[in-house]
């Protein structure tokens, strides 16, 4: 009577159990090298022995899975390597952050404490050479003489005084250079150092800088300082 006992609650135990069920295992369809040597020697087995394979023919089936499996080995170390540089180029950029990048602009920014600074391209030796600061109401703040400059980046500073002395407020004004060339006055190209508030790694543009005025590739920077 116990062994019946005993039977049915072993059934009645087995019931409440998960069955087993195998796992399948995933099929990798790559051809690997021993799976090619494998091939040629069934290659080899079912050949005419009156007509044997040409070696030659052997030799370049050899050399194509090689080759093969060489490209496949290096674009993986690629991918690799190209991962490792971008990472690189994030921890690199990351250090731009809170410095100053020339940019080509037509604008330069004063705030407390600011020293506001930039370039005039000269493309030809020029003579009485100004920058005009202009107010967002048109109206001229400074004039800075910088009389005869020769070919090359001008550099320029404001202390943001007008031209009376006093402190202008703080804010985004419109900076004009004109120099005379051949007897002509010419409005001149300005750049201006903007603080660097962030960077972007985008893929295809690279390293992207973001301050006020907007953001601009790295390799669209003339200078950073």
């Amino acid at each position: 009577m116990s062994n019946d006992v005993n039977s049915a609650t072993s059934s009645f135990v087995d019931s409440l159990r998960w069955p087993d069920k195998k796992v399948p295992t995933e099929k990798n369809d790559e051809l690997k090298q021993e799976d090619f040597f494998a091939l040629l020697t069934q290659q080899l087995s079912y050949q005419d022995p009156s007509k044997p394979a040409d070696n030659d023919q052997m030799i370049s089936q050899m050399t194509n899975f090689t080759m093969a499996e060489g490209i496949s080995n290096l674009n993986t170390k690629f991918e690799s390597l190209a991962a490792s540089m971008t990472s690189n180029s994030a921890l690199q950029a990351s250090a731009l952050i809170g410095k100053k990048a020339l940019l080509e602009s037509d604008t330069v920014e004063h705030g407390p404490g600011m020293q506001s600074r930039g370039s005039i391209i000269v493309a030809e030796p020029v003579e009485k050479l100004t920058l005009s600061i202009v107010n967002d109401k048109n109206e001229l703040v400074r004039k800075i003489e910088l009389g005869e400059q020769s070919v090359g980046a001008t550099r320029f500073e404001w202390d943001g005084l007008n031209q009376s002395g006093d402190p202008v407020p703080p804010g985004e004004y419109t900076i004009k250079a004109e120099g005379q060339t051949n007897g002509k006055f010419e409005s001149l190209p300005t750049a201006t150092f903007r603080n660097i508030d962030s960077v972007n790694v985008n893929g295809s543009q690279g390293i992207v800088i973001n301050t006020k005025a907007g953001a601009v590739r790295l390799t669209d920077v003339a200078e950073i300082a």
